[in-house]
């Protein structure tokens, strides 16, 4: 397999495809970067998609599960086992909506408000973590590209 120029670089395929160089590969990469980061921070407490039910909950307060799950980029089955998981540990209260029956309402319960204010220092330096490599510039441009794609 040839290389591209001096031998430093990374494997050149013969089509020119360097899977190293792909950004899907690269995010997936620093997804699972920051996975294990997260899971080192919270001791594998709470899950990532269990952390955020909890701050977009504390963040904008009782809703429905299929907005919640919109919120948190979830699909219907993994919010709602999501939100099963942390009902089973009290961090959630679920009620039907009065409105419409067919609706789950879902809102952080005490416990849950105390583990979301117990654990947000460790949310943070899960992320702090994660951005250490980059510099404060290189960070808000990571951001707000992120942000873009999303």
């Amino acid at each position: 397999m040839k290389t591209a120029g001096d031998g430093d670089e990374e494997p050149v395929g013969r089509d020119g495809y360097v899977l190293d160089e792909q950004v899907g590969f690269l995010l997936r990469q620093a997804q699972q970067r920051h996975a294990v980061l997260f899971a080192e921070c919270f001791g594998g407490d709470l899950t990532p998609t269990q952390w955020a039910v909890l701050a977009k909950l504390a963040e904008i307060g009782e809703c429905s599960q299929n907005l919640l799950g919109r919120y948190t980029a979830m699909d219907v089955a993994t919010i709602k086992g999501v939100v099963q998981r942390l009902d089973a540990r009290h961090l959630v209260l679920r009620r039907h909506d009065p409105d419409d029956r067919r609706q789950l309402l879902i809102s952080l319960s005490a416990e849950g408000r105390s583990v979301y204010t117990a654990r947000l220092a460790d949310a943070r330096r899960a992320s702090e973590a994660t951005l250490a490599p980059l510099g404060e510039r290189e960070r808000a441009i990571l951001l707000r590209c992120l942000r873009t794609l999303r």
